[in-house]
Parts: C-alpha cells; structure tokens; sequence
C-alpha cells in the first residue's frame, strides 16, 4: 500500500455497492475481484470520481451522490409520445418494458414504456436512476501512479 491519494494521474483498485436510498443494490462488485480504472478515463461519472478524489487505500467510505452529480435530474422533455404504427404489430406492449432506439446519431437509446393504446405509446427517455441519490459505498484497495503508454 502506497500513501498515494486517488486524484489526476492515478490508477484506482476498489471495490463498490451502488445502492438506493431504500437500501435496493443497484451495482456491487463487494466480495468479488475489485475493479480497476484511471481517474478520468470515463469509466466512472465525474460525480462519482469526485467523491473519491483525496482517499487512500484502505479507505472504507458511503458517500450521497445527489442527481446533479450522478445520472441527472429526471426531464419531463425526455418522454415522448410516439404512433403506435412506429411500433412492430408482434411487438407485446407493456408498461416497463424497455426498448432500444437509435439517435439521431444513431447511437443506442434505452427507453421504458409508460403507457400505451391504440393510437399511441409513451416512452420515458430518462436514465432510470435519474433525480434518484445513490448511495456510494466504497472500499479502497490500492491506489497507484496510472501507467501512459
């Protein structure tokens, strides 16, 4: 173990439970292989990596990540009300069924469906955890200098 502190320029080894307030388990890997990541390299939301900037390892640590800082507050402009006819006739409507869309640069798109009927289907664009705090918990294993190439 170094005495080196997760920031710019390190390489960080931990293991995490993402977690609703309600204690539901969204993501864990506690008590499996810890994961391994650059700080900045996009593997964690920049609200996520903040949290840990200034820990060491063996920092054991629950942090709050409010919506601004993790999957974004919910926007009522994200759900749309599309044609039904958009949508195959073998398709089996129900509300929570997720679907994938593409962008218009074509890019995946995960949407739920809120509601439907003849004419019409409502489908929610937000993130599923947006305008939801997660609990962050944390348990640093190692924290080295990220090796460039």
């Amino acid at each position: 173990m170094t005495d080196l502190t997760v920031g710019e320029g390190t390489q960080v080894t931990l293991n995490f439970a993402l977690k609703l307030e309600n204690g539901d388990v969204i993501d864990s890997n506690l008590g499996q292989e810890p994961a391994t990541f650059v700080v900045g390299d996009g593997n964690l939301l920049p609200g996520f990596e903040k949290a840990l900037q200034g820990l060491k390892a063996g920092t054991n640590d629950t942090f709050v990540i409010k919506p601004e800082d993790g999957f974004g507050q919910r926007n009522d402009n994200n759900i749309q009300e599309m044609p039904r006819n958009q949508f195959s006739d073998e398709l089996e409507l129900v509300e929570g069924l997720m679907l994938s869309f593409a962008d218009a640069q074509n890019a995946e798109l995960p949407g739920l469906v809120v509601a439907f009927d003849d004419k019409t289907v409502t489908v929610d664009f937000n993130h599923p955890l947006a305008g939801r705090n997660i609990l962050f918990e944390v348990a640093i294993v190692d924290v080295q200098p990220a090796v460039t190439h």
